[in-house]
């Protein structure tokens, strides 16, 4: 199994939750886009459940000299969320990551200025609020998305990903009301090897998908 592109993985997305739809279970929804690439996945999902959509930047905190590999990540100005144990693994503690979590804040906050323009977050309590990735790995910057949004009162949670990882998906369970996650190969090892098409998208196609020009 591989997507085309992103597009097609969120056309597949939106036919499962327009499902969820019809069946009464998200009510008042907002989709929520963890930018860059869950922007394209996120697009077709919003349209065909005719939600708003907006951007809710998460930045993982990756291991030194394996930035791909994420021990942590960060939301807004919430205090960084690390994996313990994954850390232990490594070698590595909380201080010690501390240049990494200030360099990955900073780019943080230029996205939102990029992407928001002081325009403010929307608000989330009592709606469905629907968290969607182009796919799950390690499940950190999920896990972060998750809880930040859980402060604030959402009435249901979703997360939908077209592909993750068996364990973190299992993991994330208890984060979420409802996962929609319609693969979950055992031989996972990256989120690129399950699309032909997986180009890093640009803050232009961002803003455009935001409906906010380039």
């Amino acid at each position: 199994m591989r997507f085309r592109d992103r597009a097609e993985a969120g056309r597949e997305l939106a036919g499962l939750l327009s499902d969820l739809r019809e069946q009464g279970a998200l009510v008042d929804p907002l989709v929520l886009a963890l930018p860059r690439g869950g922007i394209a996945v996120a697009e077709p999902v919003a349209r065909a459940l005719g939600a708003q959509l907006d951007v809710l930047i998460v930045r993982k905190i990756g291991a030194p000299h394996h930035q791909e590999f994420a021990v942590g990540a960060l939301v807004g100005d919430d205090p960084p969320l690390f994996n313990p144990g994954t850390l232990d693994r490594l070698g590595l503690t909380e201080e010690s990551m501390a240049p990494v979590v200030e360099r990955e804040r900073r780019e943080l906050r230029r996205r939102e200025e990029r992407y928001r323009g002081g325009r403010p977050a929307p608000d989330p309590a009592g709606r469905t609020v629907i968290v969607v990735d182009d796919g799950l790995a390690t499940g950190a910057t999920a896990r972060a998305a998750l809880r930040h949004v859980r402060r604030r009162g959402p009435a249901h949670l979703v997360l939908a990903v077209p592909v993750g990882a068996p364990d973190s998906v299992a993991q994330l369970a208890s984060e979420a009301d409802t996962i929609v996650c319609p693969h979950r190969p055992v031989a996972f090892t990256a989120v690129g090897q399950w699309y032909e098409d997986f180009e890093q998208l640009t803050d232009a196609q961002v803003l455009a998908a935001l409906g906010s020009g380039g």
